[in-house]
């Protein structure tokens, strides 16, 4: 059973419509007649032989990765040793070709027995086909819509990658493990050695070369780079060795700690992050820091801005991609009634909207608020509200809109002026190196009309200026 939760002020939410005479409890195809034809299960034993566990495993995350998942960039987490086995010849679970289950009768030449992969689904009499997706907009709009199965509707996987990092090909871990204990070996340090091999690696490679090295030398490459580098070229080589999650439990960690708070920091993880990589950052929080980030968080803010941290960091928010008219100018009104059209603010209701509903609808809220409100959403924000409650509600809509002119944006303001926000510059180059990296030096070019690697070049110098370049990739 699907509980629905709702907000504060929203709709209830609605039931699901009656079903059709005949029709499943769960949309799609009808309920089958009393007796169907047969379909050979009696003979699934004889078959029980090429069901292949670990094939299963394989499948099963092809399948996720397909029909929709998170969009997590190729190349970001380590995948499973060895990758998966070979697809058996003629499909999983399916006969040989050219034979057919036992007891059943020959299928046409050029088809396979029913069920198996690759043949049009079987139908019985009477059934309607199933509807094609996109499905329709939620019966239910402040929970995702269910096209007849009991999972939500989610973004499509993003296929390729929009980083300035990749694979590096013909990768040896145990060669890479060689260049780096030759370059820290000795007298002095070869930096231009440990550049060039590092900054040419994907993080899921760079797990296997720490593994190589502690197996080759018996030493931990971590303590052996501390010991060797310093300053912010330290910084960001180590921050490059960290998985992304654990990069940003690392950050967020050191944004809470000791006096003041780096709110800036918060904001701009909890806002830009997937559901999975903030789910998954509450995991590793908790495993490192024997403190939940919800319990970090409450620490160190207060008031609203403590509220909407909280709201992004459940990594809840819907994920469809159906657009509901209708809901999207409620919640135009909603906005307005609770900001512009009123004596003070109702924060609570912006933060239910902004946290809770998906980027498709979201960025049609936006675009219904301007036309019915001749206003952009950000400056009701900057009018209706101010510090770092402003600041997070504005990082929120921006990353919404546009992702990657949030960073480049945030990458100028980092530069600009006397001095260099350092810990900023480093995060975004090393995190979103094999992200969007690519859109962000687009945006940057169109907006300040230079290039980041430009940029770059005049704010920093030495080894580290060189390893934030060979992360932007190129100049624009």
């Amino acid at each position: 059973q699907i509980f629905a939760m709702s907000y504060p002020g929203y709709p209830p939410a609605g039931g699901y419509p009656p079903a059709a005479p005949g029709s499943s409890p769960w949309g799609g195809a009808a309920y089958p007649p009393s007796n169907p034809p047969p379909i050979g299960l009696e003979n699934v034993a004889a078959y029980a032989n090429q069901f292949n566990p670990s094939y299963m495993a394989g499948m099963a995350s092809n399948l996720a990765g397909t029909f929709g998942g998170t969009n997590v960039p190729q190349g970001m987490y380590p995948s499973t040793p060895g990758g998966y086995p070979p697809v058996p010849p003629g499909g999983f679970g399916q006969p040989p070709s050219g034979q057919h289950a036992p007891g059943q009768p020959t299928p046409p030449p050029g088809q396979q027995p029913m069920g198996y992969p690759g043949q049009p689904p079987a139908t019985y009499p009477g059934q309607q086909p199933m509807p094609n997706y996109p499905p329709g907009p939620a019966v239910n709009p402040s929970m995702p819509s269910y096209p007849g199965t009991t999972g939500p509707v989610v973004s499509p996987v993003t296929h390729g990658n929009r980083g300035t990092i990749t694979d590096a090909p013909g990768f040896d871990p145990l060669k890479d493990a060689e260049v780096l204990r030759k370059a820290m070996k000795g007298f002095g340090t070869d930096e231009q050695a440990i550049i060039d091999c590092l900054g040419s690696r994907s993080n899921k490679q760079r797990q296997q070369i720490l593994l190589s090295f502690k197996t080759a030398y018996g030493k931990d490459l971590i303590k052996d780079l501390k010991s060797e580098l310093s300053g912010n070229f330290e910084r960001t080589i180590l921050a490059m060795m960290k998985t992304p999650v654990m990069f940003d439990a690392y950050e967020i960690k050191e944004a809470i700690k000791g006096v003041g708070t780096d709110e800036n920091c918060l904001i701009e993880i909890l806002a830009s992050r997937s559901n999975e990589h903030i789910r998954e950052l509450n995991r590793v929080y908790k495993a490192e820091f024997k403190k939940t980030l919800e319990e970090a968080i409450k620490s160190d803010t207060s008031g609203h801005f403590q509220r909407l941290l909280i709201s992004l960091s459940q990594g809840n928010r819907d994920e469809s991609t159906a657009v509901d008219m209708s809901l999207v100018q409620k919640d135009v009104q909603e906005l307005y009634a609770a900001g512009e059209n009123r004596l003070g603010t109702d924060e609570s209701k912006f933060n239910a909207i902004l946290c809770a509903r998906s980027r498709t609808h979201l960025r049609a809220v936006f675009s219904e608020y301007q036309r019915m409100c001749n206003r952009d959403i950000e400056k009701s924000i900057c009018r209706e509200m101010s510090g770092d409650l402003e600041k997070g509600m504005l990082a929120v809509v921006k990353c919404l809109k546009n992702t990657p002119a949030f960073f480049a944006e945030r990458l100028h303001n980092a530069m600009k002026g006397a001095g260099t926000k350092d810990r900023t510059l480093i995060r975004i180059m090393v995190s979103r190196s094999e992200v969007d990296l690519l859109d962000i030096r687009a945006e940057y070019k169109r907006m300040y009309g230079r290039s980041l690697y430009t940029d770059i070049t005049g704010d920093t110098s030495g080894d580290y200026r060189k390893i934030l370049l060979k992360l932007c990739g190129g100049n624009d």
